[in-house]
């Protein structure tokens, strides 16, 4: 399959966001992983959190009718029992193929004063067409537990809106992800101009592809270098 990263700006405008997100989706290949930056279409509207979890609604349903050949994942704003929580949707073949809260809440962002957390830890690897997928959501990477959970995984998505103070960390734990767990990461960070942009897909061995002026980030996934690496650098996780 082909590993996609989208770099994109979200404005305060969902339907301009969500007519943007359509058209790059449709402009991949099919046979793709497509990943949009954390709420990449509504933003962390603190100020309209309602309005927010209404028009994902109408998301959901806008991306399940794309991802007929395609997968498509992405985070939103999810209102239930009167709580708020950063939701990640991956649709597949028309459907919703798997979701998870985010559980590690940045409190830099006053994330935890706006969200909930996730009861169940709802991280886990699935599968897309024989490929094992992860999901660790923003400042989830920061957590080496988390990423003892996902060990085997072939693709690790790492959706965030990572701001541009710390542009370099989110660089170096990504590709620290990539050597430590022998898979591949999709990053997909905000291209906002507070954000640290730094998107990318990394192979197993560390190698990059990174480009802070492009808007969509396209690689080949290689079963066999995954396992070139877990071969002749056994921690097992085959």
């Amino acid at each position: 399959m082909n590993l996609i990263s989208l770099q994109i700006e979200t404005s305060n405008d969902f339907e301009k966001n969500l007519e943007n997100l359509k058209n790059l989706i449709i402009s991949c290949k099919d046979n793709s992983i497509i990943l949009a930056p954390e709420l990449a279409i509504v933003g962390f509207a603190y100020y309209k959190m309602d309005e927010a979890a209404a028009f994902s609604e109408k998301i959901i349903e806008e991306l399940k009718k794309l991802s007929e050949n395609k997968a498509i994942a992405l985070t939103t704003i999810i209102k239930e029992n009167n709580k708020f929580y950063n939701r990640l949707f991956i649709f597949y073949k028309n459907k919703i193929l798997h979701t998870q809260d985010k559980i590690k809440l940045f409190p830099l962002g006053e994330e935890d004063k706006y969200f909930t957390v996730s009861k169940e830890n709802s991280i886990k690897i699935i599968d897309i067409n024989g490929l094992k997928i992860a999901t660790l959501i923003c400042f989830e990477l920061r957590f080496p537990t988390l990423w003892e959970q996902i060990k085997g995984a072939d693709v690790i998505l790492n959706p965030a809106m990572w701001g541009i103070k710390r542009k370099d960390h989110y660089e170096t734990i990504s590709k620290s992800l990539a050597l430590i767990n022998q898979a591949f990461v999709i990053a997909s960070n905000s291209a906002n101009s507070n954000m640290g942009k730094g998107s990318a897909i990394i192979s197993p061995f560390g190698e990059l592809l990174r480009d802070d002026s492009k808007t969509i980030l396209e690689a080949k996934f290689s079963r066999e270098e995954i396992e070139k690496v877990r071969r002749y650098i056994n921690i097992g996780l085959s």
